[in-house]
């Protein structure tokens, strides 16, 4: 079965052969050619019902389908008639297919009448959104992934592709090794993975960006660097220009805190070359002024000429699998559908298509607002779908606040646990990847379909079947009559063409009358998909033709850059993100041990320096707090960032971790025009954390460690493996845990050193290892004995000590995609491995999806700096 990977916006073809056999990559998909990063190779571990929410809840009890969808009905009946349409909300997810975010968007804008629908995609692509809509009259993404292979030069700004869109990455990791005259300039405040490749790295200041790219389009002013033919196609130039002229190389260099050398080289290199491809991401689009960032760097390359063209234009990099297809159906709130907003025509438009005269007339609550106005009891009942708020919105404990006092919250998910299903007052189970059934559409507007493998698991129910059903209930039945997703993705394609005439650029109307055979076999394509064009078009703007009433695209003025100012109590900036093996919240990575070896508990990097004068080391425990909160994580050093600035991971939630849900030191503070929330830089402090005790600890079954300073989860094969840090005795808190007495344990201490084993029946129950620092034992050796007891009371010793009899430490893990760790990489490194090639022959490392390539150059360049 061929269908496509859950994760990000790549969109890379899966093929599964068998439920016990490891998925593989399409070798025929567009979009990845056969390639996964690790993520999308353990997916196959994710099909288990281990953690799945299996059937109904209404305030925590199990009832049937029916019921739980009757409630869900009832209750939004009686909050609408009582308080109006505006009183209920939806709040989708990226990981929606494209049927599930049309019938939640048909249901609640076109027949409910309100327009609260917004998505979590607010929180990665809406700046882009905006930018695209500003410059072309359309939110259209005008390149493709072949201009990867056919620029001269790539300009990677706010993304760390490398591990956040890994198979992207290795398209270009290829591209450079067969054409090494290719230039890759990465933009980026932090050294990351991605600038192993980088022929030049701009650490600039944050939230300078604009800067940088408003003093290059003054630069394309002043040396040769407009292509006049696009001049009678460019609205607003002299304006734009004209804002731009005091951006010169020296303001530029004050701004950004870059030479004058390095900046100028970036620009030559964009004006020099013909064909200049520009990526960006979450850098660009999380900020206070992220949609004037989107329009400096679209003005750069429309007044250069540099789009339409194979191998040149603006490329924004979508966060989730489908985000876009989110963006398709008006899946925002500031959207009506299909591209279309609220202006009166539009409005008409869709209701007469819907057949429905209570389409909404005005855009709704952007998420901060939306969860504000739960908050102030504005709106009273709330269906989330797919998505952990309580974890991923800035501000986290207001919205969790928010939601503990809304009247009526419904949670549409997968997971049984996840810190927003908490709150949920009806529990609905959702269908999760190899039960769904629909479409996807990636970053470069490449349709897909994901297609069902499996049974869904329990009494698990597609969203849009839900939605479906209630909007049955509320007396909508006629208009959401579908039996089958491909009637919707039909219905949606129609949308989609009616009244077109070329106008809007989302047209898929060739598909509006597929059937369900044609909807199984559907081929991935990228829209438009027209009568004109029915095979799908690759890239947009290649007649010069945009989408403003006067068919010409705009320059914008750059905003001025973005300085978030740090304090005496709060010195330091923090910066968030992704890391190479984590999703999101984690409901589905985190619960497949193989993907929690790379790094296994929430962390905090810092430079060497910093650390040293706050008095941390590597490997100690701090607290980084902001105005609004606080989480706790692992110091680890990182030379590459710069003085004053920290990293700290986004993933980590309260099912994983005593306090790492980041997102909540995080104002709500968003960008004016795109309402997308600032998240990338707070001004933070650090706590050291000291406590008596560390320790590590084992257990059959997943609790919430009580009364500590900090803890940790992560999944081990077979077992739960918890780090810790406390106050109290060790031994003492440990008996204190549920059903610790009525093991037999064996015991082993030698100073401030604490071991102890328990057993029942003959089998490991507990193992727990404490000293005033963490201990240095063998994690496999451990976890390995839950599911396979030690024998002899020599093993069972060796068990007690934390290391086999024989052979050493694994180490952390570099590869996770071949289990590698950084012991035997050292000791390959020792015997005569001098490159990642040689690594890879002799240890698989870095020969499937490449993304621990940078790594191993690195541990190979320290290694050499050590000898």
């Amino acid at each position: 079965m061929k269908t496509t990977c859950p994760y990000c916006g790549v969109g890379c073809g899966v093929e599964v052969k068998a439920l016990d056999a490891p998925v593989s990559g399409d070798r025929q998909h567009p979009a990845n050619f056969g390639r996964l990063c690790v993520k999308g190779s353990a997916l196959g571990e994710t099909l288990t019902h281990e953690g799945r929410l299996l059937w109904p809840q209404i305030d925590g009890q199990r009832v049937s389908i029916e019921a739980a969808l009757d409630h869900v009905a009832a209750g939004f009946r009686r909050i609408i008639d009582q308080h109006g349409p505006q009183a209920v909300a939806f709040y989708g997810s990226g990981q929606l297919l494209t049927e599930d975010y049309y019938t939640a968007n048909k249901l609640m804008k076109g027949f409910i009448g309100s327009a609260n629908i917004d998505t979590n995609s607010r929180l990665c692509m809406a700046s882009a959104v905006v930018g695209y809509k500003r410059a072309f009259g359309a939110d259209a993404v005008p390149c493709c992934y072949d201009d990867l292979e056919q620029a001269d030069v790539v300009v990677l700004v706010g993304s760390n592709a490398a591990w956040a869109h890994p198979v992207a990455w290795q398209r270009l990791v290829q591209a450079k090794a067969e054409r090494p005259e290719m230039q890759l300039v990465v933009i980026d405040p932090r050294r990351t993975a991605s600038c192993d490749l980088a022929d030049l790295h701009l650490a600039l200041q944050p939230g300078s960006d604009s800067a940088l790219f408003a003093g290059l389009l003054n630069w394309l002013a002043h040396h040769a660097g407009i292509d006049t033919s696009m001049l009678p196609h460019l609205t607003n130039v002299e304006a734009t220009l004209a804002a731009c002229e005091a951006w010169d190389v020296a303001a530029v260099a004050a701004a950004c805190q870059l030479s004058e050398h390095e900046i100028v080289a970036f620009w030559q290199l964009f004006a020099v070359q013909p064909r200049v491809l520009t990526l960006w991401c979450m850098g660009i689009n999380q900020s206070q002024t992220g949609s004037d960032n989107n329009n400096a760097i679209l003005n750069a390359h429309l007044l250069s000429g540099k789009i339409g063209r194979a191998g040149c234009g603006p490329f924004s990099l979508t966060g989730q699998p489908n985000a876009m297809g989110g963006r398709e159906v008006g899946g925002l709130a500031n959207q009506l559908a299909a591209h279309m907003g609220f202006s009166a025509p539009e409005v008409d438009r869709v209701a007469r298509f819907w057949g429905s005269d209570r389409v909404a007339q005005q855009p709704g609550l952007t998420a901060v607002n939306l969860f504000n106005a739960i908050e102030r009891g504005d709106v009273k009942a709330v269906w989330i779908m797919g998505t952990n708020p309580a974890v991923s919105m800035p501000e986290g404990n207001r919205v969790a606040q928010a939601l503990a006092k809304c009247e009526l919250v419904v949670v549409s998910e997968v997971s049984a646990h996840s810190d927003t299903a908490q709150f949920a007052d009806v529990l609905l189970p959702a269908q999760a990847w190899g039960e769904k059934n629909g479409t996807v559409t990636n970053s470069e507007r490449r349709i897909s379909r994901q297609r069902n493998f499996t049974a869904p698991a329990g009494e698990a129910k597609a969203d849009w079947w839900l939605l479906a059903q209630v909007a049955q209930r509320l007396g909508f039945g006629a208009a959401f009559a579908w039996q089958h997703p491909c009637e919707i993705f039909a219905e949606h394609a129609a949308l989609s063409g009616f009244e077109n005439y070329g106008t809007r650029a989302f047209d898929i109307s060739a598909l509006a009358t597929i059937t369900r055979e044609q909807y199984d076999q559907l081929a991935p394509v990228q829209w438009p998909i027209t009568a004109a064009s029915p095979n799908g078009t690759a890239r947009l703007f290649a007649d010069r033709r945009f989408y403003h009433g006067d068919g010409k695209a705009r320059l914008l003025p750059p905003a001025m850059p973005i300085k978030t100012l740090t304090t005496t109590d709060y010195p330091l900036l923090m910066n968030t993100g992704r890391i190479r093996d984590q999703w999101h919240t984690m409901t589905r990575t985190g619960n497949v041990p193989r993907l929690m070896q790379h790094y296994d508990e929430p962390f905090v990097a810092l430079n060497p320096l910093d650390a040293a004068a706050h008095g941390l080391s590597h490997g100690d425990v701090t607290r980084v707090q902001s105005a609004l909160g606080w989480c706790s994580g692992r110091v680890t050093l990182d030379s590459g960032l710069q003085r004053g600035q920290l990293f700290v991971p986004m993933h980590w939630t309260r099912q994983f971790s005593g306090q790492a849900n980041v997102d909540g030191l995080v104002a709500a503070t968003c960008c004016p025009d795109s309402a997308q929330p600032a998240l990338k830089q707070t001004a933070v402090r650090l706590q050291p954390v000291r406590p008596t005790w560390q320790g590590w600890l084992w257990l059959p079954d997943i609790i919430t460690p009580p009364a500590l300073l900090y803890w940790s989860r992560a999944p081990q094969p077979g077992v739960q493996r918890y780090v810790l840090a406390g106050n109290a005795h060790a031994g003492e808190w440990l008996m204190q845990l549920p059903g610790m007495s009525a093991l037999q344990w064996q015991q082993a201490q030698a100073g401030q050193q604490l071991h102890w084993l328990g057993w029942r029946k003959g089998k490991l129950a507990c193992a727990f290892y404490a000293a005033p620092w963490l201990p240095d034992i063998d994690h496999p050796f451990i976890a390995q004995a839950f599911s396979q007891p030690p024998d002899s009371p020599q093993q069972r010793h060796a068990l007690l000590g934390g290391r086999p009899t024989q052979g050493g430490s694994h180490g952390r893990t570099l590869c996770s995609c071949f289990g590698v760790g950084e012991v035997a990489i050292r000791r390959a490194i020792a015997e005569g491995c001098d490159s990642p090639a040689a690594l890879g022959a002799v240890l698989k490392c870095g020969t499937n999806c490449g993304s621990c390539i940078p790594e191993l150059k690195q541990l190979l360049s320290s290694l050499r700096v050590a000898q």
